[in-house]
Parts: structure tokens; C-alpha cells; sequence
């Protein structure tokens, strides 16, 4: 019985509203979403270098850097001192090249023409630090934008919503009017797959690693 009563979605619930993480991300996305699935947490600092490797693929840049941040995290002053640390990191991917955060508005019209009308990947990487080990669970969604032309992207720009964004949108916000179709997660895309997240909440009692791509 206590074993049905645990895999219901009731008992799921109840599994996420008792969870307690440091979290160790300033997005405030990362923050909406834990929220969103009743998770406690605590923002902490993670700073790493995001700089990518020569050569390093999308798929391993985002889990590596995710990695980093958990095992950062984890190593600040922590209260309790066996509490996980969550973290997560998002990579844009068009051809094979990982799209960043705009550096202006040159680059984020530059971005943002590339991605009109074509589909592109979106990978992110969750990782829970635990005191056994690390975890980590990639999510992969592929999203199509329509047509956009120069008007229109640079009035998106003036909104500001860009400014800050991998590949210089953010799909919960006004660029949701680009999007004809996305296949994958829609909480992924927003940089924390809540599936994947939950995943790994309920499961972490060891140390392993886990790939969904």
C-alpha cells in the first residue's frame, strides 16, 4: 500500500511539497518553476566559467556546466548540511552551434534572424548534489519559429526581454508569438524540466547519472 500510495500522482505531490534544496541559480524562471511544483528552496551563489570547451558538444556542455554549479553550491556553508543543491544550465543549439546571450542588439537581430522560420534544439541540463554523489538529467525540445522580419525582431528587442536570454528569446514571454510548434518541454525550454527536476528529487538516495536526449 505505502509503495501504490507513493508512485500515485497524490503521493508524488506530497513527495515535492516536503523537498528542500539550495538552489544555486539567480533566475528567477528556476525559481517560478520550483515554486510552480511546490519545492522549498533557497537561492544560493554558483558562479562558474560557462566559457565551452574546444570542440565540446551542446549535450556535454550543458551537464558539465550544471555539474559545476551543483558541486559549487555545495561546497558553500549550508544549513541543514545534508539539504541538495539544484542546479541547471540551458544551451540554444542551431546547426550544431550553441547560441549564448546577445551581446548587443547587432547579435541578438543576428540571432534571431537565424532562427526565423527553421527549427532549432533546445538542451538543458538538471543536477542534484547530494551527499552521496551528483545526479544529472538532460531534457531535449525542439522548437519551430515562424517567419520573423527585421521590423519585427527589432521591435521585440526594444521590449528588452532578449537582453538576457539564451539565443535572445524567452518562450514564456513575447516571443511565445514566434513559436508555430515545440516538441519536448516546455518547462525545459524556460531552463528547468520539471519532469526531469521531480526525476531526480525522488530519486536522490545515490550517486549515478542519467541522460534523456
Amino acid at each position: 500500500m505505502s509503495i501504490q500510495q507513493e508512485n500515485s500522482p497524490f503521493g508524488i505531490l506530497r513527495a515535492m511539497n516536503s523537498k528542500f534544496v539550495y538552489l544555486a541559480s539567480g533566475s528567477p524562471r528556476r525559481r517560478e518553476l520550483l515554486q510552480q511544483i511546490g519545492v522549498a528552496f533557497r537561492v544560493i551563489e554558483a558562479a562558474v566559467d560557462e566559457t565551452a570547451l574546444k570542440d565540446e558538444a551542446p549535450l556535454d556542455y550543458v551537464t558539465r556546466l550544471a555539474a559545476a554549479k551543483a558541486n559549487a553550491g555545495w561546497q558553500r556553508s549550508r544549513a541543514p548540511a545534508d539539504a541538495p543543491v539544484l542546479a541547471a544550465d540551458t544551451a540554444v543549439v542551431l546547426d550544431g552551434s550553441i547560441l549564448g546571450k546577445p551581446r548587443d542588439r547587432d547579435d541578438a537581430m543576428s540571432m534571431l534572424r537565424r532562427l526565423s522560420g527553421r527549427s532549432h534544439e533546445v538542451f538543458t541540463a538538471v543536477a542534484l548534489r547530494v551527499g552521496t554523489g551528483l545526479n544529472t538529467m538532460v531534457s531535449r525540445s525542439v522548437v519551430t519559429f515562424r517567419s520573423i522580419d527585421a521590423a519585427e525582431a527589432g521591435a521585440y528587442w526594444e521590449t528588452g526581454e532578449p537582453q538576457d536570454k539564451a539565443g535572445a528569446y524567452a518562450i514564456q514571454g513575447r516571443a511565445a508569438t514566434f513559436i508555430s510548434e515545440l516538441r519536448g518541454s516546455y518547462s525545459g525550454v524556460m531552463g528547468l524540466p520539471l519532469f526531469e527536476t521531480a526525476e531526480l528529487l525522488r530519486s536522490a538516495d545515490g550517486p549515478g547519472q542519467t541522460s534523456r536526449a
